[in-house]
């Protein structure tokens, strides 16, 4: 490998005196020569996708429907298989999601979960403190020199002689920009920092650990997107010295345009793919997003009353299974978000038997696997899976030729019986405002009425108030959602935590913005393409 040359990349707009303690570690001069390298080869090509992005929502807002592609059945109809997966991939039974926050590093570490997902997306909100801070947690967890005392002086610590979880780190979308990294005055995609810092601090250590640099990417709409990250790949590998197929990437299919086009994500990727992943709100939220102008047969009801078992979503997550296996690729299942509190017995077991179903239908269904949020969560996936796979790794033998999914069937929003209700919408405005506020201080992942929420949650909140006002849905008391209405709900929100939290606590917040925001890209005529990119001027 040869000597970078002097990095063109700045790091602007960080104030010194507040500046991570571990900034220089992470952004050594290499380090940001080698992101530099990333950006100057790779953004104008991103750049280009998102425009493409923006070309087909307008045609799905012309025609109100998508189809699989007629140009890539040769891809689909062809006989190809994604590279085997590496060992410390073969086994995905239960994940564990979060943060890369010292304390939650060290706990999904330690959780009992195969897998780790470390999110540098949704999961966290992207302050320059996070940015840096979490890349410094995932050096010292591999040297295994992290630890974490709390306020009330409880220690955490890797257990020394237990497997760890195996780590698949998530950087964030290809939307999302990172302003303290520019170079020439250009903003690095976030993408590419958050690999690129990843790839370069870690890639060579991971190795040396008998496992590698493996990720999560998410927010993917299409095919073109996914050859875009494989190139990534290629040149991240070739220009560190790295052995070519070491990296693994699975892809979260948590769009509605991604749904058609699994096959070809992993064709794209088929050196580098490890497997896909059927989300949830994220899906939703897309669906909302793309079809908005499609009245009401694309009204979604509250996203409670939206299970994986809604025929468009059953017919989503079993051809994703069907498609996986086909390609020898892993099928991994949504998320269990559910906390429990051990203070409420009776409830903690009303939830913890819903859980326990979902992930019974998921294993029953051909998934290799499955999303949980908290570690006590983590038996109880794992005794699912364990029911179905006994001592098998995977069960990818299960080819589900059972399954055909047409092109409507991915889009039969109309098949639902629910409506949307008063309560939901209550709900929808209660849940973003406190989502939104915690985004501000700094947490994506966040504890809401008993679930853990991240930003997918404020996306589907906010996408279903603009929805409902824009469709002028009249709910089951009768009343019309209308802007005013909505307003109103989000006034009395406001007040009722005021009351909650005392002045002093409700002024040491950031109430009062969160509240503004909610309402601007829930009413807002222009429907803003990514909540995060409005609330990312707010961070400090």
């Amino acid at each position: 490998m040869s000597a970078p040359a002097p990095s063109p990349l700045a790091i602007v707009d960080v104030d010194p005196d507040r500046a991570p303690a571990r900034q220089d570690e992470v952004l050594t001069e290499a380090a940001l020569a080698f992101v530099a390298e990333l950006h100057e080869r790779f953004t104008a090509r991103r750049d280009e996708l998102l425009a493409r992005r923006a070309e087909r929502r307008a045609e799905i807002a012309r025609t109100s429907t998508l189809d699989f592609l007629p140009e890539t059945a040769h891809i689909r109809d062809g006989d190809w298989r994604v590279a085997p997966a590496p060992a410390a991939l073969e086994d995905r039974r239960v994940e564990i999601t979060g943060p890369t926050d010292r304390k939650m590093t060290i706990n999904a570490l330690n959780s009992g979960a195969k897998v780790w997902l470390a999110d540098f997306e949704d999961a966290s909100a992207p302050t320059w403190a996070n940015v840096v801070d979490g890349q410094a947690n995932l050096i010292d967890a591999y040297e295994r020199r992290i630890d974490f005392t709390d306020a009330r002086g409880k220690s955490y610590a890797l257990r020394p002689t237990e497997e760890l979880a195996t780590v698949v780190m998530r950087p964030r979308g290809w939307h999302l920009d990172e302003r303290h990294l520019q170079v020439r005055g250009r903003a690095v995609p976030g993408a590419l920092v958050d690999f690129g810092l990843y790839f370069f601090h870690n890639a060579q250590r991971l190795l040396d650990l008998g496992k590698g640099p493996y990720f999560y990417l998410p927010k993917t709409e299409s095919h073109h997107e996914a050859r875009l990250w494989n190139d990534v790949f290629v040149f991240a590998q070739d220009r560190l010295g790295i052995p070519q197929g070491t990296v693994r990437a699975t892809v979260l299919i948590e769009t509605i345009t991604a749904a058609y086009e699994m096959e070809e994500i992993l064709y794209e990727l088929r050196d580098h793919a490890s497997g896909l992943n059927a989300g949830r709100w994220d899906y939703l939220f897309s669906i909302v997003k793309n079809f908005r102008d499609g009245g009401e047969r694309f009204v979604l009801p509250d996203r409670n009353a939206v299970t994986m078992t809604a025929p468009f979503m059953r017919a989503y997550t079993e051809l994703l299974v069907r498609t996986c296996h086909k390609r020898g690729a892993h099928a991994i299942g949504g998320m269990a978000a559910f906390i429990p509190d051990r203070r409420d017995p009776e409830a903690n077991e009303r939830a913890l038997s819903k859980v326990r179903n979902d992930k019974d239908r998921e294993a029953a269904d051909g998934f290799d696997g499955s999303w949980v949020a908290h570690p006590d969560l983590v038996p109880v996936a794992r005794a699912s899976f364990d029911a179905v796979l006994g001592e098998r790794p995977h069960q990818k033998d299960r080819l589900r030729e059972d399954v055909r999914v047409g092109a409507g069937d991915l889009i039969a929003v109309d098949s639902l019986d629910a409506r949307p209700t008063h309560q939901g919408l209550v709900d929808a405005v209660r849940v973003g405002i406190r989502y939104i506020e915690a985004w501000l201080r700094g947490l994506g992942a966040v504890a809401i009425f008993g679930l853990m929420e991240d930003a997918a949650t404020a996306e589907i909140s906010r996408s279903q108030i603009w929805q409902w006002v824009d469709a002028g849905v009249v709910l089951e008391d009768g009343q019309r959602v209308t802007a005013e209405l909505v307003r109103a709900i989000a006034a009395r929100e406001l007040e009722a935590l005021r009351t909650e939290l005392g002045e002093e606590a409700f002024a040491e917040g950031r109430w009062q913005e969160a509240h503004d925001l909610l309402l601007r890209v829930s009413l807002d005529a222009d429907y803003a393409d990514f909540l995060t990119l409005p609330a990312y001027e707010l961070l400090p």
